[in-house]
């Protein structure tokens, strides 16, 4: 099934394009989203989360040409170690070495966390967009991450304009999270 042709998840992406925040399934949990680009929805995020902006967050795409102005600095390595590794659960921290994303979104680093997902109806939905988007996990600091959209609404209720369709995915835990340059990870999965 393609996602992209859903009629709650073109409502999902219009809302996006809209500078709406929106829930969305992912790998692992739910996950809420925003436009990178429009900082005031980038702040709503945030504050939903009671999330701190010096933290940063990832970029999830449908696909590497969705971000492919920030991996042209790579090194051919590099780009095969991510070529390697996506689409599917796995986060990178990239070095944003012509400093193309915003600090709402890199908070205090100089790289940063992106992933080209697997998931059908996170790909749906950057595709619907036509780039990435914001992907934080759908809780409140200090509280698990919803794995059901009941609970995505008891955490955010009306502060979402959409909810996209679909479920997790069978992924146990968040993705991993490693470092590009070093190797290190960063968040086992």
């Amino acid at each position: 099934m393609d996602w992209f042709f859903n009629p709650k998840l073109q409502a999902a992406a219009r809302a996006l394009v809209a500078g709406e925040v929106i829930a969305y399934p992912t790998e692992a949990v739910w996950g809420v989203g925003c436009d990178p680009h429009n900082d005031q929805a980038v702040y709503k995020l945030l504050a939903m989360k009671r999330r701190d902006v010096e933290k940063g967050l990832i970029l999830v795409a449908a696909s590497m040409d969705q971000i492919e102005p920030l991996l042209r600095p790579l090194t051919v390595e590099q780009r095969q170690q991510l070529h390697q590794g996506w689409p599917g659960p796995l986060t990178w921290l990239v070095p944003d070495l012509r400093n193309q994303v915003p600090e709402w979104v890199k908070g205090q680093h100089t790289s940063v966390a992106l992933r080209v997902s697997a998931h059908p109806v996170v790909s749906a939905l950057c595709r619907a967009v036509g780039g990435p988007i914001v992907s934080t996990s759908a809780n409140p600091q200090g509280k698990a991450p919803a794995l059901h959209s009941w609970q995505v609404r008891r955490y955010f209720g009306d502060s979402l304009a959409a909810l996209a369709p679909g479920a997790v995915g069978l992924q146990a835990k968040p993705t991993e999270i490693r470092d590009l340059v070093t190797g290190s990870i960063i968040r086992a999965s």
